[in-house]
């Protein structure tokens, strides 16, 4: 797949070691944050932010959540998600691009039931939007973005290493402080 992109950024990320390009435009706190259509489970087009408007949204982002550090890293925020009251007005999102089967696969296998996974397999038109995609490989970078009720970026990490963890406590907190 060929990733068109005019606007491309290097030296914010390495895969194993060696630095990548992100395509698109560099998202960053206090930016609006684009609405652009992912692909649910059933194959349906989803608007993220549409969907869960009035909530503060946390968007984790994964290259696939078949390889072992993406699947530790969305278990943690399934895990930390439970200690929100039931009624808390939060919304969470994994957006990868593996295809929708696979996450869906993954969440019966992981028992994940409070997290949305959604898909970018459609030429990564959210990863572009995101500045996210990595124009090498055509996956995602690792990141993590609390969106609040209003549609803004509260909090953005864009994790150095792909291979690497992000900062669980720092997004939780900004989700947290998000919902209010």
């Amino acid at each position: 797949m060929i990733i068109e992109n005019k606007q491309e950024r290097t030296g914010v990320v390495t895969f194993k070691g060696k630095p990548v390009t992100l395509a698109g435009r560099e998202l960053t706190v206090g930016d609006a944050a684009p609405d652009v259509a992912l692909v649910a489970a059933n194959l349906s087009d989803v608007l993220p932010l549409a969907s869960s408007e009035g909530t503060a949204r946390l968007f984790v982002i994964v290259p696939s959540v078949d390889t072992s550090v993406c699947s530790m890293e969305s278990k943690k925020f399934s895990e930390a998600l439970k200690a929100f009251p039931a009624d808390a007005p939060v919304t969470t999102f994994v957006v990868s691009v593996d295809l929708p089967f696979a996450q869906k696969r993954w969440c019966g296998a992981e028992g994940v039931d409070n997290l949305r996974l959604l898909s970018d397999y459609r030429g990564l038109p959210w990863g572009n939007a995101w500045g996210l995609t990595i124009k090498e490989m055509s996956l995602l970078a690792r990141a993590v973005y609390v969106v609040d009720k209003s549609g803004r970026v509260t909090y953005r990490e864009i994790v150095g290493e792909v291979a690497q963890e992000p900062d669980y406590a720092a997004a939780i907190a900004a989700l947290k402080a998000a919902s209010v």
